[in-house]
């Protein structure tokens, strides 16, 4: 196996938390265990992905805080909010709330574009405004100013028997620092670093100047890198999908090479107008994965990840999956648990 460039610093693993909708308690609690084992198995986060209109999380943040009273060290992140569903302020005050009975442990991460198959939910998300609502970078600036202290009104004081603050409360300090953006292009890479923000690179890219996944993921960190006050000490977290077998039984090695064949054809070229590359899926043992892992240039320039857990997979195979990660391949990549 070719030497890691670094250890890696940080595991985290990404869960969309899927449920029956006759029966949604179920979904959140299995999501709320896995979280739970992952802290236990020394995980340093886990990340909540975003679904509306679907049988996904739909609030993160409020599973987030059900998280934060179950667990103690681990920390808590979304990848990624649309910020187009959100109104910047109100998300603002939910995430510090959060954070704060979290003490310190969230990490949110947003993302900007209209809100997924606008034309169909518009007149219910913004019926008075959905022709003039602007769904670019200017909405999570807003959000960023929040999080961080800046004021969102110009009155503050006592009218009455009530006090009011002309900021977000609470103020939870250390979260704007913790803010994250999940993007796919070189243009988000750099808006990301001009603005402080870490930066999220999953297994979905836009294909601009290359064809090639590793190579137009590298630039993106290379880009987001470049403009970010702190340069090469700028957080980076790659998220891909990677499923070890070391534990797994054979019917689930066989289920999950089918799964990854399945997704194989989608990985050879663009897709769509957007032009979209996808990352191949990882499978295999722990050590095949790892070697995988370090022959691709961007893995071997960060040192935080956040593997994804297959969504159509069970709650069993994400607990084989997850102790795999967490006692085969992370230390295979020079990580060390979490106390």
């Amino acid at each position: 196996m070719p030497l890691p460039s670094r250890p890696l610093r940080k595991l985290g693993f990404l869960t969309i938390g899927l449920f029956d909708e006759n029966d949604p308690g179920r979904g959140h609690e299995s999501t709320l265990g896995i979280i739970e084992l992952g802290e236990r198995l020394g995980f340093d986060s886990a990340w909540l992905r975003h679904r509306h209109l679907q049988y996904g999380i739909s609030s993160p943040v409020a599973v987030l805080a059900a998280a934060s009273q179950r667990t103690r060290r681990i920390e808590l992140g979304t990848a990624v909010i649309p910020v187009g569903w959100e109104n910047p302020l109100r998300l603002a005050e939910d995430l510090a709330t959060v954070d704060v009975l979290a003490g310190g442990r969230l990490n949110p991460g947003v993302s900007v574009g209209p809100p997924l198959h606008y034309e169909r939910v518009k007149h219910a998300l913004y019926p008075d405004t959905a022709e003039s609502e602007d769904f670019g970078y200017a909405r999570v600036e807003r959000l960023l100013d929040f999080v961080r202290g800046k004021p969102a009104t110009g009155f503050s004081g006592t009218e009455g028997f009530e006090v009011f603050s002309d900021r977000v409360q609470p103020h939870s300090p250390g979260l704007g620092r913790r803010m994250w953006y999940g993007g796919g292009s070189l243009r988000s890479a750099r808006w990301a670093g001009e603005h402080g923000m870490n930066f999220l690179t999953s297994s979905v890219v836009k294909a601009e100047d290359s064809e090639d996944f590793a190579e137009v993921q590298l630039s993106h960190v290379r880009a987001f890198r470049a403009r970010h006050p702190e340069g090469d000490r700028a957080r980076v977290s790659q998220g891909l999908v990677v499923i070890p077998t070391d534990s797994a039984s054979p019917e689930q090695r066989a289920r999950y090479e089918e799964y990854v064949l399945g997704r194989l054809a989608r990985t050879t070229t663009p897709q769509g107008p957007a032009r979209l590359m996808f990352a191949p899926d990882l499978v295999g043992s722990s050590d095949h994965i790892a070697e995988q892992l370090y022959a691709q240039a961007a893995f071997r320039e960060i040192d935080e990840v956040a593997f994804a857990l297959p969504f159509t997979f069970g709650h069993e195979d994400h607990v084989q999956i997850l102790t795999d990660i967490a006692t085969k391949l992370g230390p295979a990549l020079g990580w060390r648990p979490a106390a």
